[in-house]
């Protein structure tokens, strides 16, 4: 009997694959039979990867790469599509930052435009004419609620990700004829070493009680977990996703649309 939401036989590339979210979609996406392949900036992440993924016979490859540097990036997809094809880009590597317009300076603006926006760009621009000459491919973005909607605190951040969602839909439009399907998640807040990193930085000495507040700002009364958002992209880049491309698809404890009072 066949297996639902197989990917046997699918090739897969992931950027900041090695902890948090991309982590927990690369090992998901490996124990439903892809060959996963990992870029990420943080080797030591990678390695560790490789090491947990070896023990349990996963097909998990990682390579140190910084995605806002295009020839880096083509270079570690020449090398991965040298011997088959990518089926499935998934475009996960991203940076924060806290504060409004007057609290981002340029170089905070450009950093997080380089990895969030460039990062994508780089990575669809080397995978799709891969995936146009083999009659197809699966491309999954992941933007973020701030997207959408109004968050304090969060200009470069939400810029980024709201161009993030663009590109999604803008992609999915010019290669739908290719079948290129592109979509995209766009989370709340969801509990990673990331966000712990980030409540320690940005507000020392307060991490319990800014751990609580942020949880609580989502409806549901708590974070997400990668695995949730792991189990939704496993969805959408399946053959049973098939008739789903240009699509936001929010994963946010109702925060975006019960958040009225």
């Amino acid at each position: 009997m066949e297996t639902k939401f197989s990917l046997k036989n699918k090739r897969v590339l992931i950027t900041g694959g090695a902890s948090g979210i991309g982590k927990s979609i690369a090992i998901t996406f490996a124990k439903q039979g892809a060959e996963v392949h990992v870029l990420d900036f943080n080797q030591k992440d990678a390695n560790g990867l490789i090491e947990d993924s070896s023990k349990e016979g996963y097909k998990i490859f990682a390579y140190q790469c910084d995605v806002s540097n295009y020839q880096n990036v083509t270079d570690s997809v020449s090398k991965i599509s040298s011997k088959s094809s990518i089926d499935i880009l998934v475009n996960n590597a991203g940076v924060a930052h806290v504060g409004n317009i007057e609290n981002c300076e340029e170089k905070d603006l450009d950093r997080l435009y380089n990895i969030n926006i460039k990062g994508v760009y780089n990575c669809s621009k080397a995978c799709i004419p891969l995936m146009k000459n083999q009659g197809g491919g699966v491309i999954l973005n992941i933007a973020s609620i701030a997207s959408s909607v109004g968050i304090s605190d969060r200009f470069a951040y939400s810029m980024s990700k709201g161009a993030v969602l663009t590109m999604t839909y803008s992609i999915a439009q010019d290669y739908i004829k290719d079948k290129i399907r592109c979509n995209c998640i766009s989370p709340a807040r969801v509990h990673t070493p990331f966000v712990d990193g980030f409540i320690k930085k940005n507000y020392p000495g307060k991490e319990k009680e800014m751990f609580e507040k942020l949880s609580k700002t989502q409806p549901i009364g708590r974070m997400g977990n990668p695995q949730e958002i792991a189990d939704l992209a496993l969805f959408l880049c399946a053959d049973e996703a098939s008739f789903i491309t240009g699509s936001n698809y929010g994963i946010d404890g109702g925060y975006v649309t019960l958040n009225s009072k």
